[in-house]
């Protein structure tokens, strides 16, 4: 795609943003333009939600396939109104207990929305970020924000400015810097429209935390098992692959001893060919420093660490000549659910069996 656009850069503060970039966002989408901004997750990319040529935008900047839906965000829960037919008392009771939060709750689609937004499905995906940055760009623009990660389709989302501007500068208005993102891993992405609660994307609100909640909760297979699918996907990160670094990704998944034994064997085999390799670890795990390009990311027992840290760490192996990256796999349970669902998807489903 031509980069034509003049990215203006803002740095704002990350707690108490200044209310003149926020308004200068804000105008930007009332106008129909694109600007990137923190939430605590990712950094989103956003655009009016009601205006369908404006959405049009983020698909266009990203290269993004169209029939995969976007997230509305909303600065309070007095905002759905037209965005929905109703809100059932579950999704009541779920907005109450997790947001602002990464929680995205799918609904039957309202009035108001375009039908660029959903992908021309008769759901819409809602969320209220938990971050201030994104709350004052919402209510600065005085429109819903329909926002996916702010980086090009298929690449590591970004938890940085930088990494924004490393993918999309020149393609979009308006990047404000709020920071590095906190979780680190998109928001859940909940369906209240299916016959039993059900979980599409894991992210940094739990099935188990949910539970609290709902009493009971299904999570997808796709969800587990990062399957591409068929037809149109009824949730951002369903269908495509994502979250993909530049060189090949294997996933080792299994006991963690079985596991360091597994990449150590591969690693000599692929050193063998001429490759280089990198390998995804943690600070819990073995030592590999003299077998390739090790990037540790947090602890494998506390998966919430690893989530943080995962996006950079895949984006981070593109600075270096690796051919291959061999990636530890952890538990997926809890928020190792969503870091396993992620370097499932970024490996497109090409897993070793320790």
């Amino acid at each position: 795609m031509q980069k034509n656009i003049v990215t203006r850069y803002v740095k704002v503060n990350p707690v108490n943003p200044e209310a003149g970039p926020l308004a200068e966002g804000g105008l930007i989408l009332r106008r129909g333009g694109l600007v990137a901004f923190p939430t605590e997750t990712v950094y989103g990319l956003g655009a009016n939600a009601l205006d369908g040529r404006a959405v049009e935008g983020i698909f266009q900047a990203k290269g993004r396939p169209a029939d995969n839906p976007l997230i509305v965000h909303v600065a309070g829960r007095e905002a759905v109104g037209g965005l929905v037919k109703e809100v059932p008392g579950v999704a009541r009771e779920l907005m109450n207990a997790f947001w602002p939060g990464p929680l995205t709750i799918i609904l039957p689609v309202g009035k108001d929305v375009p039908a660029e937004v959903t992908a021309g499905l008769d759901t819409v995906a809602l969320r209220m970020p938990r971050h201030p940055v994104a709350l004052g760009l919402i209510r600065a623009a005085g429109v819903p924000v329909a926002a996916p990660s702010a980086n090009t389709s298929g690449r590591p989302s970004p938890t940085t400015a930088q990494h924004v501007l490393n993918d999309l500068e020149g393609r979009i208005d308006m990047v404000l810097d709020g920071g590095p993102a906190g979780v680190g891993v998109e928001s859940t992405v909940l369906d209240l429209t299916a016959p039993a609660p059900i979980v599409l994307r894991p992210g940094g609100i739990t099935p188990e935390e949910l539970c609290l909640v709902l009493g009971t909760v299904e999570v997808d297979p796709q969800a587990r098992f990062a399957n591409q699918g068929e037809g149109r996907p009824r949730s951002p990160g369903m269908k495509y692959t994502h979250y993909a670094p530049r060189a090949r990704l294997l996933v080792v998944e299994g006991r963690a001893e079985a596991v360091a034994v597994k990449i150590k064997e591969l690693a000599g085999e692929y050193r063998n060919r001429g490759k280089r390799v990198g390998i995804l670890s943690y600070e819990d795990s073995a030592d590999f420093t003299n077998i390739g390009e090790v990037i540790m990311v947090g602890r494998r027992a506390q998966p919430e660490t690893v989530a943080e840290k995962l996006y950079a760490a895949l984006r981070c192996f593109d600075e270096t000549d690796v051919d291959l990256i061999l990636a530890e796999g952890i538990d997926d349970q809890g928020v190792g659910l969503a870091v396993m669902n992620r370097l499932r998807k970024a490996a497109g489903g090409q897993i070793i069996r320790a």
